[in-house]
Order: structure tokens, then sequence, then C-alpha cells
């Protein structure tokens, strides 16, 4: 046994399991790549100053979560801790925006960390699949974006979860909310680092999830008594789209998402079957932060769905993905002659798309069939000496534990016949 393990609150993704990670990226990846989004991918680490001034400098991912490090020529970087920062800076980057055609529709998929207490459903390293949407103030494209992620939700076969919805205001009105909220917050009783919380962005303490807290919260002013007209005009439009596509969603006047950055849109899925971890993913519109990173005035909106949250959903619901068989024809050669002719069958069925594996090693026939047995293949090709001489090979069926004998040269037409 090796004496290396993974590191605290990691984890490894190794087969069979791995299957259904590579399911879920698929499938909520589907409806994005059919709606006009293009593929980017950025490094697993960018400049510190990024996150902290797209996120929040008083956000827990900036203060206690980010795993910061200065490199030896001096850099300050960090491992990214979430994805939409990074994407922005890639697109400003390439002047993606300059090219005429907004919104610049982006998806992402990789792996991101936050030195958080590990439990389930919370991890220091987590995998998320991402949408950004750059360029554009409309509605219909919050709305789009929602569906996309309900679309994938429900194709995947997840029907206990909840969307919540709620508008975070713009520049206009949120000012005059803040300070009602501070004013209010100011005569709780609230530990040191809260208050100074409140101070800096008093939303985030809506956010607070100890009981204590929100127990002093009841009665809090909310966002939607001071929304401006233009955000209550903007919300009433995103929530009527989703009701004409059918879409739930439940109005959650107390929504703040963790991240600095949200403006007017937010909203969250939640699993109520992952106990104290029940977001799965959430988004919302962004519209101040290609200024805040130095770039020109792109509203925008975006999502982030938890892959790893996903397949725990999917679990306690026990939906059960239809995953295809990594082995569709396992090959047992028995004898020199029979490995070199397999062998080629083999990678002839691989070039045609079957999937197919080989009996590897000197392995004799018993142990071969238990190989075979436990790849999961529909069918074993079987050939010895005897076998050759007379041009065929013996094709088993693996579930009826029929047996043919099928020529050398017919096997791999017969074989894409039988598996359509």
């Amino acid at each position: 046994m090796s004496t290396f393990r993974a590191p605290k609150g990691t984890y490894d993704l190794i087969p069979p399991d791995s299957a259904k990670y590579l399911a879920v990226r698929e499938a909520i990846s589907a409806p994005l790549r059919n709606s006009g989004y293009g593929y980017i991918e950025t490094p697993g680490f960018e400049n510190v100053e990024l996150f902290a001034r797209g996120v929040g400098e008083s956000t827990d991912i900036v203060t206690k979560e980010m795993y910061a490090f200065e490199t030896k020529g001096g850099d300050r970087l960090a491992l990214r801790p979430e994805g939409t920062a990074s994407v922005l800076r890639a697109a400003l980057e390439a002047n993606l925006h300059k090219l005429g055609n907004l919104p610049v529709k982006l998806w992402y998929s990789g792996s991101y960390y936050r030195y958080e207490r590990p439990q389930k459903g919370r991890y220091r390293h987590f995998s998320q699949v991402g949408a950004e949407a750059i360029g554009a103030e409309d509605p219909a494209l919050d709305a789009e974006l929602i569906i996309l992620a309900d679309q994938a939700y429900r194709e995947l076969g997840l029907r206990d979860f909840r969307i919540l919805l709620n508008s975070l205001g713009d520049k206009e009105c949120r000012p005059v909310y803040r300070a009602a909220l501070q004013d209010f917050l100011r005569g709780l009783d609230l530990d040191e680092e809260t208050l100074r919380r409140a101070d800096i962005n008093p939303l985030r303490v809506l956010d607070d999830k100890r009981d204590d807290v929100q127990k002093q919260l009841v009665g809090a002013p909310l966002l939607r008594d001071y929304l401006c007209d233009a955000c209550k005009t903007y919300h009433e439009e995103v929530r009527a789209l989703l009701v004409a596509q059918g879409v739930a969603f439940e109005d959650d006047a107390k929504l703040v998402r963790g991240l600095d950055y949200y403006t007017r849109t937010t909203f969250e899925f939640v699993h109520d079957g992952l106990g104290s971890q029940s977001a799965v993913g959430g988004g919302g519109r962004y519209d101040g932060l290609s200024e805040m990173l130095g770039g020109p005035a792109l509203p925008s909106v975006g999502w982030a769905l938890g892959v790893d949250r996903t397949v725990l959903a999917l679990e306690a619901e026990g939906v059960k993905l239809e995953l295809p068989s990594a082995t569709s024809v396992f090959a047992v050669p028995l004898g020199e002659e029979a490995r070199r002719v397999l062998f080629a069958k083999v990678t002839e069925l691989r070039k045609v798309g079957v999937a197919a594996d080989f009996s590897y090693g000197a392995k004799g026939l018993k142990a071969a069939m238990k190989a075979a047995n436990r790849s999961g293949a529909r069918f074993a090709l079987v050939a010895g000496e005897r076998d050759l001489a007379e041009g065929v090979v013996q094709l088993k069926d693996m579930e009826s534990g029929e047996q043919t004998a099928v020529g050398v040269n017919e096997i791999v037409a017969e074989l894409e016949s039988k598996l359509g």
C-alpha cells in the first residue's frame, strides 16, 4: 500500500464511479453547446488581485478559503476558487467583446479550490460546469441560463430540486437599501467580525448560516422593498419568461449568494436531499464586474453547477444514469497465432467505433473469461489454433451463454450488426 494519500478534503475519481461524473458534465454542458455557448478553459491559478477585486475582499472565499501563495519570482497567485472572474478576465484579454457579436457566450468545466471544513458535499477540491453570457443586459438572457440549467437537471432525471430567485438591485437602488440594512444590523447583538462585515458589505450578513444570527435577522429590511422601477420591471420580466416556459421557482427575498459581484437577478438551485449543503449550483447577473477588472461596461450573467453535488443529488433520489458500457467486446486468445489475429480484430473494431478490449498477459482460458466477465462486455471473442485452422473464431454472448462460430473476416461486420 502506498504511503501517500489524497490531501484532506479532496477525492479521486476512479472507475466505475468516474463514469457518473463524466455523464453529469456531458448532460450539463449539452444544452449550452446547443444554445451558442463555446468552450473556454482558463488556468488553474490566477493573480490574487483578480479574485480580491471580483469576488470581494470581505467574502469568506477571499479572507478565509482561498489558496494563495507567492512564487519564486514574487508573484502573488491563488488557486481559482470560482470560475466567473477567470472567464471574464480571459474574455477581456482576448478582446472577445470587440468581435461584434454580443453577448459572448462561453461555457467551462474544471476543478476549483477552497480551504473549507470538509464534509459531505463540501470539498477543498471540487468540480463545476459553468456558463457565462458577457456583454448584454436582457432579461431573456437571465431566463435562458436558468432554463438551460433546469433542462440539464431534468434530462439527468433530477426532480426534487428547487430554484430560488431574487433581485439584488443595481447601483441606483442598492446603496439606499445598503444604508437601511446597516442601520438595522447595528442594533443587533453581533460579534465583532460580523459587525465589520456589515460595514463593508451588509448583504453578506444575510447569508450567514448561524442560527443565532438568523434569529436576529427576522424583521430585517428586504431589498425587494427598495428596488427602483427599472430593477422591478427587469425582475418581473425574468419571472414572466420563466413562468411562460413552465419553469417553477420560489421567490426568496433573502437570497444574496456569497460573491460581491452580483447585481439584479440572482438564483440558486437547491436539493433538500443533501442536508446542510443543499445548494447544487447558482448564479446571477454581474453587470459591474468588467469595470472592476479594468474593462469596459459589459453587463453579464452566468452560473456554475457543482458536479460533485449533482452526483450526490442523483444518489439521494435513487436516479440510475444510463451509462454506456466501457467494453462491448472482449477478446480471449489461446496461443500466439490467436493473439496476433484477435489483436488485429480488436484494433479493427475500435476503428469502427466498437468498444473492445483484449486479454493481456499470459492468462489461461479460465482467468481470461473471468476478465471478460468483469469487463462487462456483451460479447467475448475466443479463438485457438483449431478455430483459426478452420478460419473461424468463437463468438460468445455473455448474457445468454450462446456460442457460435463466425468467420475471421466476418467478425467485425457481425459484431457491428449485433451491437447496432
